[in-house]
């Protein structure tokens, strides 16, 4: 379920002496291997928001005559074992596959990041009790601990997602309560405090707009997971039903029929993989961008 990426760790604060936003901006704008992979995102995103308003064909149209058809100049992409186009389904799993992601990031987001900064700002017994519910969490296997929650909530797309982002919570969680512990001893952070300011506001205004870079990063990893979450999910059923096109559904009707036809499953894994390379290439640029260590270079 939880792929490697994941666990790579995040930028430091961005908080520190040298760093400039504008500064950042132009090394990621330099990295070239990070502005191609963006423009894959924009170019995935792109179809996606196409296939809400066109495909080439209705994606759920069935055609029993040109079933397990190969490429050609009708179907660009053949057509699956019910005769539908493989192509007009794509674009449109790739709508599911980005709504879903953005999904399970969104709940982590909304929960572990305001999580993170109160128990790394107040620390002491709130600190304590958050971190080992994250603790707990994280000690779960991710696979069966999906399946028990989709289980409980029936299958569908949106109980999934819940369940990624619940396992994707921790992280975000944790980067921030590191990153906020960190910031808080900062002099503009003590100036303010000094200042009156309330808890509140320094968190609100001076705390996370310091950690926003290494939370960034973390979405890029944490969207590529989501989208290898999702498609396995999807591949055993407990996600996207059908009719509902999905990667992983896509993949699982392809696998079911590899002696047959085994074109139709490469389409969709082709879209995964690109995916999850696009999304995690694109962190390291941003990582590098903020002036992370890697391999000995800043």
């Amino acid at each position: 379920m939880s792929a490697p990426v994941a666990d790579r760790p995040a930028a430091a604060p961005a908080a520190r002496r040298g760093y400039r936003p504008g500064r950042v901006a132009q090394r990621f704008l330099r990295d070239r291997t990070g502005m191609f992979f963006l423009g894959v995102l924009v170019l995935l995103v792109l179809v996606a928001l196409v296939s809400q308003f066109w495909t080439p064909y209705d994606p759920d149209a069935q055609d029993l005559l040109a079933r397990l058809e190969g490429p050609s100049a009708a179907h660009l992409l053949g057509t699956d074992n019910i005769g539908r186009d493989i192509l007009s389904r794509l674009m449109v799993a790739t709508w599911t596959a980005l709504t879903s992601s953005g999904l399970a990031v969104g709940l982590a987001i909304v929960v572990g990041v305001p999580l993170g900064l109160l128990a790394g700002y107040a620390e002491g017994v709130l600190d304590g009790l958050l971190s080992r519910i994250c603790d707990v969490l994280l000690s779960l296997p991710p696979l069966l601990f999906a399946v028990a929650i989709v289980g409980a909530l029936g299958p569908s797309l949106t109980n999934a997602m819940i369940a990624i982002g619940v396992l994707l919570m921790p992280r975000f969680y944790r980067l921030t309560r590191i990153s906020t512990r960190e910031v808080k001893h900062e002099d503009y952070v003590e100036a303010a405090r000094a200042s009156g300011t309330g808890p509140l506001r320094i968190m609100r205004t001076h705390v996370l707009p310091n950690i926003a870079s290494p939370l960034l990063i973390q979405t890029s990893f944490a969207a590529a997971v989501a989208i290898v979450s999702e498609s396995g999910l999807s591949f055993l059923g407990l996600g996207a039903q059908a009719p509902t096109a999905s990667w992983g559904s896509m993949v699982k009707e392809g696998f079911d029929r590899i002696a047959e036809d085994p074109w139709s499953m490469y389409p969709p894994a082709i879209m995964i993989v690109v995916a999850i390379l696009a999304l995690s290439l694109l962190g390291d640029s941003l990582r590098d961008a903020v002036g992370r260590q890697t391999g000995g270079r800043r």
